[in-house]
């Protein structure tokens, strides 16, 4: 068996060897190249895209086509992550946490060098544990129903103490905000209408992509627009020799990359997991494991950066297994390709391990030889894309804007997505300014319908009898002790050292601020949930339910600790510690925070709002614009009016970045995606107009 499995390997390998065969590899990756650094769109997108065009060729043609652009989706979304801030995709998330501030300090090249290896190392690697792994891991992967995959939902979820720094109350409150925003649409059990405010367009739930972009994308532009600075200043942007640092980064991290990669390859291969969960599974894996991680992670360690990266690109090896095994996809893209398979009249399961042996290790050959084309490709222009760091802020906004908004756009294609790219990139910028971390936010939200759907299915078919399964068990109580142990060890710490003190006991004046007032904003959501919910059938309201009062106890708690409960003046000490004291006088445990922060220097309250108001004018002035005349019209109109009037930019500069983009954009999403543009105010007017080019996008 062994020899026959290295055979069938060396016969792929031969197959793989055809230029032809390499030439489509290579045209997929370049593809799936330009669709991860374009935010919103992805390998979804790629492969539905690709899929007609491989009717007519062979299967291992048409499988490496199809593989080099899912495989490399997630090595360039990279490069928006770490310019900008802004997630490529939603499973490039966690990368922002610490790709971004290194960028900021002039060190893009460091982590464009650490991830793009990363990515490639981690991408091999998961080639190399679905080769091995397939005939291991298929009686396995039959034992695993929906108790073990909602225990793994929940230790997902537990993570949020981990990445909520020195405020786990805030990051557990900010989880069940977005458990509590996953529950929104059709309830699949009762068929209750659960927070849709009368809008078809939350029927189906709220897609994670505008959410993403706006939690993420709109507050971190924000705040380069309000400071009016480059991402990185001037002479801050290292030499070409950073790209080797970063590789050397990761080499030195060996033992890490590993790890991620194994988390990746391993979560990949569960179907229902969800690419959006594996690199902050990964992320908060190099966060308690890793040393001195409590006031450098978030700041721009490239750890971060290693962890994420390696097990974005392990995941697409695991991800293959259920696929191949079971014909179970593990992912939307998955499906397409499972699609594929039964295109060119392939049967996964059993036959795949036998007959078709040559095929499965054609897909791991494919897997390889991609992540090597694109992280090659993305070295080579890695040194250039550092230096957009140098770029004015008049330009870099409203190009950024633009394309992030025509991204959200395709979450559902629907005015909606643009209503909640703004609803949650203002809350997202008020979460960045009240310090309340944005990551447990959208993790508990990628969650949350998972979560929901293992939990009924659990209870229905096993009644309490599931909470007794060994892996259940095991893994809940790595989550317990995960949970409590930062908040305990704090609670319990002692003070050591001359001039130290341990946690004081009265009100607190000066907590009466911002901060403490938005508290009271969360504690009245989950209120006004619970009174709502309450009336619904028990299905409908279970899950609503339990998220509330959880919210309600983080929030309450972390108020009342927030009023009456001075810190200890050790590292992360009372109700809201999370590490244990440190020697020397470290920071205030509320003050280690994991996400990204912006230092608005020494300008004045005023000017900072005034400025904010002015950004977020801007972008009502493009959702206005584009109901009015239509999206990309709006989006042309929108880049004039913000490089001229706001960036100040000369007209002929002005000009020379607005057509170009707008070309680009025409030809991109109405020519080659044919997106179904939605109905406007004037194309309902003047429908006669529809016949010009212009208009014919409204």
């Amino acid at each position: 068996m062994e020899a026959d499995m290295i055979g069938m390997a060396v016969k792929a390998a031969t197959i793989m060897a055809d230029p032809e065969r390499i030439g489509f590899l290579a045209l997929g990756v370049i593809i799936g190249l330009v669709l991860g650094v374009i935010p919103g769109l992805g390998g979804l997108v790629g492969l539905s895209l690709l899929l007609p065009f491989t009717f007519d060729m062979d299967p291992y043609t048409a499988l490496a086509f199809l593989m080099g652009l899912q495989a490399v989706v997630v090595t360039s979304d990279t490069i928006p992550a770490v310019l900008f801030g802004v997630p490529g995709t939603v499973g490039s998330a966690a990368t922002i946490l610490d790709g971004y501030p290194m960028a900021r300090k002039g060190e893009a090249g460091r982590a464009f060098g650490a991830a793009f290896s990363a990515s490639v190392i981690g991408g091999i690697y998961g080639a190399f544990l679905l080769a091995i792994s397939v005939p291991i891991l298929r009686p396995v992967m039959l034992h695993i129903g929906s108790p073990e995959l909602l225990s793994f939902c929940v230790f997902g979820l537990s993570l949020v103490a981990v990445l909520s720094g020195g405020t786990p109350l805030k990051g557990l409150a900010a989880a069940c905000i977005g458990l509590m925003v996953a529950t929104a649409g059709d309830d699949p059990q009762t068929g209750t209408l659960r927070w849709t405010f009368d809008s078809l367009y939350l029927w189906d739930g709220l897609p994670v992509v505008p959410l993403a972009l706006g939690l993420f994308a709109i507050p971190e532009i924000a705040d380069m627009a309000i400071t009016r600075q480059r991402i990185a200043a001037e002479g801050q942007v290292k030499s070409e020799m950073s790209q080797i640092a970063g590789v050397r980064d990761v080499f030195r991290n060996w033992f890490l990359l590993l790890r991620c990669a194994t988390i990746g390859s391993s979560l990949g291969a569960v179907p229902g997991i969800g690419a959006s969960v594996i690199d902050w599974i990964a992320y908060g894996h190099a966060l308690r494991s890793e040393k001195d991680t409590a006031t450098t992670f978030g700041k721009g360690d490239v750890r971060g950066v290693i962890a994420s990266e390696s097990s974005n690109n392990a995941k697409e090896g695991g991800a293959l297994v259920p696929t191949i095994a079971f014909g179970v996809p593990g992912s939307a893209s998955m499906a397409l390709i499972l699609g594929a398979f039964l295109i060119h009249g392939l049967t996964p399961g059993p036959e795949m391990l036998t007959k078709h042996l040559d095929v499965t290790y054609t897909l791991v050959w494919s897997v390889a030889f991609a992540n090597v084309i694109g992280a090659g490709i993305c070295f080579l222009f890695a040194n250039q894309l550092a230096k957009v760091a140098l770029v004015r802020i008049g330009i870099l906004a409203p190009v950024v804007l633009a394309v992030v908004f025509v991204g959200a756009f395709q979450g559902s294609r629907q005015w909606g997505d643009i209503y909640a790219l703004l609803i949650f990139g203002f809350f997202g910028w008020v979460m960045k300014r009240m310090k309340w971390p944005r990551p447990p936010l959208i993790l508990g939200f990628v969650l949350g319908g998972l979560v929901e759907r293992y939990l009924f299915i659990s209870v229905e078919r096993y009644g309490a009898e599931w909470l007794t399964f060994p892996v259940v068990m095991i893994v809940f109580a790595i989550t317990l002790y995960g949970i409590l142990r930062p908040i305990l060890k704090g609670y319990f710490a002692k003070p050591r050292g001359e001039g130290r003190r341990g946690a004081a006991f009265g009100f607190r004046p000066e907590s009466v601020n911002p901060d403490l007032a938005f508290s009271f904003l969360v504690l009245a959501f989950f209120a006004t949930c619970l009174a709502i919910s309450s009336g619904w059938e028990f299905g409908a309201k279970l899950v609503p339910q339990a998220v509330g009062w959880s919210g309600l106890l983080f929030t309450v708690w972390l108020i009342l600790a927030a009023m009456f409960v001075r810190p200890a003046q050790v590292q992360a000490t009372g109700l809201l510690a999370g590490a244990p004291p440190g020697e020397d006088a470290p920071p205030a445990a509320e003050d280690v925070h994991f996400d990204i922060q912006a230092d608005y220097g020494d300008l004045p309250v005023r000017t900072i709002f005034l400025r904010a108001a002015v950004y977020f004018g801007w972008l009502l002035f493009f959702f206005g614009a584009a109901a009015l005349v239509g999206i990309l019209p709006g989006m042309f109109l929108f880049l004039v009016g913000y490089l001229r009037y706001e960036g100040k930019e000369s007209w002929t500069t002005t000009l020379a970045i607005a057509v170009p983009m707008w070309i680009f954009s025409y030809w991109l999403f109405h020519k080659i995606l044919i997106v179904p543009w939605p109905q406007t105010v004037f194309g309902d007017i003047f429908p006669e107009l529809r016949s010009s080019v212009w208009f014919n996008l409204i």
